[in-house]
């Protein structure tokens, strides 16, 4: 089982990780600006991020499963959003 505080840890990255995401998605939409270096960053940290996530779900219990995979859900709506904006 995953412990608290490793969980813990890791939802506040991915609500870090969302947040900057989602300020380079907002930032690049209003500038039509899409391969700036803040942009590519996001997308990096997002991918790290899902891959941590997976990582702990091996180690997690039934009900923290769970909650990393509404987590992976919102990494990957946001991902798809930010690759499909760069096309």
């Amino acid at each position: 089982m995953a412990t608290r505080d490793s969980m813990d840890n890791l939802m506040q990255q991915v609500e870090d990780t969302l947040r900057y995401a989602q300020e380079q998605y907002k930032h690049s939409s209003l500038q039509e600006h899409y391969n700036n270096d803040d942009y590519t960053t996001a997308l990096q940290q997002l991918e790290q991020t899902y891959q941590d996530i997976c990582t702990m779900a091996h180690s997690a219990n039934s009900q923290q499963r769970e909650q990393l995979h509404r987590m992976r859900l919102q990494i990957q709506q946001l991902q798809n959003s930010m690759i499909i904006e760069t096309r």
